[in-house]
């Protein structure tokens, strides 16, 4: 199914999509060298139909800003947990499409297999474009684990059901935690590595810091509101 058709979709038919999508999810080592690297965003008011996505590129391992696209687009599918994708995807492939160059992985703000059906953002966009993708989530969506020591980089794996599904990364001293998780193509272990690579002091991986600034920045020119709230990178 074409991600344009996504928002004629009833809630019972995405989830059943994602059931199907599920069975083409493969988490297991990325063997090709990793040399650009992309960070993807979305930004959206819940109750609008507007959906304002950007990805930045970046030289890795240095993370040196290499290239940027944008999309604004409308969706009618409704604001649901686990089904955001049906919201994103769209937009973030308008984005993809209009990239100077394709990176070797993406990094989205959310969700790999840490999801309940495994299919997170990062997940269904790398199913989407056949990229491999991870998750890095500033919230839990699915998964129990034990918090990592309050030190930079502690790890503590997230399960389900005796399943890893996800890795929970204390970027920083006294914050609150990351939620790393494979999308596809990647294992595990490459996961976290990529990330803890692209820590550069804030809470959050540069990738997904990068574009998160890029998406608020259009949505503040398209809507001229300049309340929006910026300050995630404590």
């Amino acid at each position: 199914m074409h991600p344009a058709h996504y928002e004629n979709l009833t809630p019972a038919q995405a989830i059943a999509h994602q059931h199907e999508l599920r069975r083409k999810v493969d988490i297991k080592p990325l063997e090709k060298p990793i040399r650009v690297i992309g960070g993807a965003d979305i930004s959206f008011n819940k109750d609008s139909d507007i959906v304002y996505a950007g990805i930045v590129l970046f030289n890795y391992p240095e993370l040196k800003v290499i290239g940027t696209a944008t999309a604004i687009s409308k969706t009618k599918f409704p604001y649901i947990s686990g089904l955001l994708a049906f919201r994103e995807v769209p937009a973030l492939l308008d984005a993809w499409l209009k990239l100077p160059i394709m990176p070797d992985l993406m990094v989205l703000d959310g969700q790999g297999i840490a999801h309940e059906r495994r299919l997170g953002i990062a997940t269904h966009f790398g199913l989407v474009t056949d990229t491999p993708s991870i998750g890095s989530a500033k919230s839990r969506l699915y998964g129990r684990y034990d918090e990592p020591a309050n030190i930079p980089l502690a790890t503590s794996r997230m399960y389900d059901n005796g399943e890893v599904i996800g890795t929970a990364i204390r970027s920083k001293r006294n914050c609150n935690p990351i939620y790393v998780s494979p999308g596809h193509h990647i294992s595990m272990e490459q996961s976290v590595e990529v990330i803890k690579n692209s820590l550069r002091g804030y809470r959050i991986p540069e990738p997904t810091r990068q574009a998160h600034l890029l998406v608020n920045k259009i949505r503040i020119e398209d809507s001229g509101n300049n309340n929006l709230q910026i300050n995630l990178f404590d």
